[in-house]
């Protein structure tokens, strides 16, 4: 396994970035991982790592770079991360997408063909965004008890995965989850299905939000080794 940390160019200023892909037998297939509202921390690495070993070229941004925030703590605060979300905008989210994917291009062990996404909790947004902004590139992407995923924004993502016809997309929610509900799930599956967009939403039983991390309270084995199962399939599928 290779792995890096990167200051990526942007327009914003260099971007934190850890990289990671195999030793061998590249190029490899592009994902961007976007780390959830916790922020950058090494449990986000291990999961970047674990589908590096996959077989992908894997960019996990720090997105809280121009608040000046390096690794996570484990003793961060609800109000600490309100006060990051609040000071993050979609906009900054796209254009550190921008430079992550003109960074692969350059780079001999990245692969030139369809390109991933991946976001958890409020990144989840941010996959389905960045797929309608680079539809040249981005042929999946995926969402993990993601939250704001049907509101009356115009960047939306029940509209803007209507914004992206060649990619496919994959939302996993959680019964329990109170951010991502399973209301909003089910108006985001009702608007898949009725504009003919390439989606699959799915519910994981007795989960809450956050299920995917080994270091949370809330960890569900059963629901987090199932969202590696169906990311993979969707990479291969659309990737390979």
């Amino acid at each position: 396994m290779i792995e890096r940390f990167e200051a990526i160019a942007s327009s914003d200023g260099p971007v934190p970035t850890f990289v990671a892909h195999p030793e061998r037998g590249g190029p490899f297939p592009v994902v961007l991982f976007l780390m959830d509202a916790a922020g950058m921390r090494e449990e986000i690495r291990d999961m970047a790592r674990r589908l590096a070993t996959s077989g992908y070229y894997v960019l996990a941004p720090n997105i809280y770079h121009r608040q000046g925030v390096g690794d996570i703590a484990d003793g961060w605060t609800y109000d600490e991360i309100s006060a990051r979300l609040q000071a993050t905008s979609m906009d900054m989210v796209m254009r550190d997408c921008d430079a992550l994917l003109a960074y692969a291009a350059q780079d001999s062990a990245a692969g030139k063909g369809k390109v991933g996404a991946v976001g958890y909790c409020f990144t989840g947004q941010h996959a389905v965004n960045a797929a309608a902004r680079h539809q040249d590139k981005i042929a999946a992407a995926a969402s993990f008890h993601g939250v704001s995923l049907v509101t009356e924004n115009v960047d939306s993502p029940h509209l803007m995965m209507q914004k992206a016809p060649q990619a496919e997309f994959y939302f996993a929610g959680a019964e329990l989850d109170q951010y991502g509900t399973v209301s909003m799930m089910r108006e985001l599956e009702k608007t898949a299905k009725e504009k003919g967009v390439n989606a699959e939403i799915e519910i994981f039983l007795g989960a809450d939000h956050g299920y995917v991390f080994p270091s949370r309270a809330v960890y569900h084995k059963h629901a987090a080794e199932t969202h590696w199962e169906r990311l993979l399939a969707l990479f291969a599928r659309r990737l390979r």
